[in-house]
């Protein structure tokens, strides 16, 4: 659809999208002339740029004072999670990798968390986290190595701090536990509620085992992680993995 035709509520959900979807990408802060190189978009440069400006002044970008371009805010990510995010399919490689995964496994419940939080990290690059009832304070956690790795955690004392957010558990099992209403959770930032690893975003999902403990299985990473991709991960895995047991 030709941008020309959109009613301003359209024309900012495309354009806070584009900014979004490329700062998760590129983690540099995105300007006009940047959405309208890459993106088809019916708008001049100067018409984006006042766009980007009026999300900025609604709270759902900032800008660093180094930069003309925006970067989004807690609010823009939660606005993008609940209204904007595409529905995306894993490649079939890695539904092949998940697979071959499982087949070399035994049928023990916790072999295959194990397995499971395994394939989540090396495939998202994010911590991925696995509790179950029952177990009280214990949970599989696997990638914490990728927290090293995110531009936005330079800062060896915020790398610091979310590792020993890790360690303590029961603050961020808190969270993971929590009644889900739909098929995931997701808290981004401060919606988290652990101050340590505020400036990252938790994705829950929740295995209803047959004959089994009630089982979440969460991914951790910036708040500029990948939603989409995490989510239709945890979706594939959810389904082949209670098909396995």
């Amino acid at each position: 659809m030709s941008t020309k035709w959109m009613d301003i509520k359209e024309r900012k959900d495309r354009i806070l999208g584009y900014a979004i979807d490329q700062y998760i990408k590129t983690v540099s802060p995105v300007s006009s002339q940047c959405i309208a190189k890459l993106y088809k978009v019916d708008l001049s440069s100067a018409t984006i740029r006042n766009i980007l400006a009026d999300l900025e002044d609604s709270g759902y970008l900032t800008h660093p004072h180094t930069s003309a371009g925006r970067i989004p805010t807690e609010k823009g990510y939660r606005y993008y999670v609940d209204n904007l995010m595409q529905e995306i399919h894993l490649l079939e490689e890695e539904k092949t990798r998940i697979k071959e995964e499982y087949a070399r496994e035994s049928l023990e419940l916790e072999i295959l968390l194990e397995k499971t939080s395994e394939v989540i990290s090396e495939i998202t690059n994010y911590t991925s986290i696995i509790s179950v009832e029952g177990w009280g304070s214990k949970i599989i956690c696997k990638g914490t190595g990728y927290i090293v790795n995110y531009p936005e955690y330079n800062d060896l004392t915020k790398i610091k701090s979310i590792l020993e957010a890790l360690e303590r558990k029961e603050k961020l099992l808190d969270i993971i536990n929590r009644d889900i209403e739909d098929r995931i959770n997701i808290f981004i930032g401060q919606e988290i509620e652990v101050e340590d690893i505020e400036g990252c975003s938790l994705i829950v999902s929740k295995y209803d085992l047959k004959d089994g403990p009630s089982t979440r299985v969460a991914v951790l990473g910036p708040t500029r992680m990948n939603y989409e991709r995490v989510i239709s991960m945890l979706e594939y895995l959810k389904e082949y993995f209670l098909k396995t047991i």
